[in-house]
């Protein structure tokens, strides 16, 4: 079975925990501070390019959808590279379907993010603030290495998103993967 023949009609519970998932929009009274992220609530397609350390590169397509979760109190996107359309080909490489939660914490005037990827296993948890005209998420990668994932170049319909990592304790960055995002409109 593909991926996309899965059907959530044939899974009952799934269509309960989806539903008991979303939200229609953010909680009134935390609407100001949700939308750091709730401005990318929407589908979004991509080019992501991933930069080894010996400098050669690989760029895939793929899509990323962000939603609002938890009774309006956090943003949760599910990243999916390649593209569903893709994901059987046998020229595409295999990639991530993974997803972050994210929601903002009042006692830290922060966001606290939490990325899971089963196909890599990778499980990063990170702080999130504006950082003048970016949003940074700083964390530790499996090494215990600082890293950041970084929106940038923020409109209505784009965004650039970048993962860098450090293992000089944040003298140097290494960019690992970059993204070129576009709304979908269709």
């Amino acid at each position: 079975m593909s991926h996309e023949s899965a059907s959530f009609s044939t899974h009952p519970g799934t269509q309960a925990m989806i539903a008991a998932l979303q939200s229609p929009g953010p909680r009134p009274e935390l609407a100001e501070h949700l939308q750091l992220f709730g401005q990318f609530v929407g589908s979004w397609d991509l080019d992501r390019t991933s930069y080894a350390p010996d400098g050669r590169t690989a760029t895939v397509p793929g899509e990323w959808h962000f939603g609002w979760v938890l009774d309006g109190r956090a943003v949760q996107d599910v990243w999916i590279c390649p593209p569903r359309g893709l994901r059987d080909e046998p020229i595409i490489p295999p990639g991530e379907w993974g997803s972050v939660i994210r929601f903002y914490d009042a006692r830290i005037d922060a966001w606290r993010a939490t990325w899971a990827g089963p196909a890599s296993g990778a499980m990063y948890s990170f702080i999130a603030s504006q950082e003048g005209d970016e949003i940074v998420l700083r964390g530790h990668d499996e090494d215990g290495n600082p890293m950041r994932w970084i929106f940038s170049d923020i409109s209505a319909d784009a965004f650039r998103w970048r993962s860098e990592v450090s293992a000089d304790g944040g003298a140097t960055w290494r960019r690992t993967i970059e993204m070129r995002v576009r709304r979908r409109f269709a």
